[in-house]
């Protein structure tokens, strides 16, 4: 039997999804600069777990396992602790002022909502964003994050009810209703 590690090249999936990644990893992080860090670990731990992959998934979603476990892991660490509470004693009470990358998140079309996103805890963030914005589907993302299908679609579940209030606000809004 053919080994599927062997059909991959490292440096041919960093060109291919390493973007794809680390936007990804942004969604948990909220840093472009540590969301970049933590995608190189991404394909580090890949590179060395390359023989591993035994291509049971596609390798889009072996990588994507491996990214939303790193971000986690990094979420769980002193340096993101001490540094989220630093953050928040320096932040001035009124905090209109947005760093460059959220900006532009922020004034796309539907920025209320991607605001109201990324504000959902991230069990519920990373089921939304995988299913939506990566099109994955409840398989996928259950091979991911390494959780029941029904966890998945429970999360899913609870994540649009979460934002049915947003959506409708923002289609009164908009006039749509």
């Amino acid at each position: 039997m053919k080994d599927p590690s062997s059909d991959f090249d490292i440096e041919q999936l960093i060109d291919q999804y390493a973007e794809e990644l680390k936007r990804f990893v942004y969604t948990y992080i909220k840093n472009w600069a540590t969301a970049e860090d933590v995608t190189q670990e991404v394909f580090l731990k890949a590179y060395e777990k390359l023989d591993t992959f035994k291509g049971e998934s596609t390798i889009r979603t072996w990588l994507f396992s491996i990214a939303a476990n790193r971000s986690k892991d990094y979420l769980r660490t002193w340096h993101y602790k001490n540094l989220l509470f630093k953050t928040r004693l320096e932040e001035p009470v009124d905090s209109d002022s947005n760093y460059p990358e959220q900006v532009v998140i922020l004034s796309s079309e539907a920025s209320e909502l991607i605001e109201k996103v990324m504000l959902l805890p991230v069990k519920y963030r990373e089921v939304l964003l995988l299913y939506y914005y990566k099109e994955m589907s409840v398989e996928e993302i259950h091979n991911i994050l390494d959780i029941p299908i029904s966890t998945v679609k429970t999360r899913l579940k609870r994540a649009r009810e979460k934002l049915k209030p947003i959506i409708s606000d923002l289609s009164h809004e908009e006039g749509y209703v």
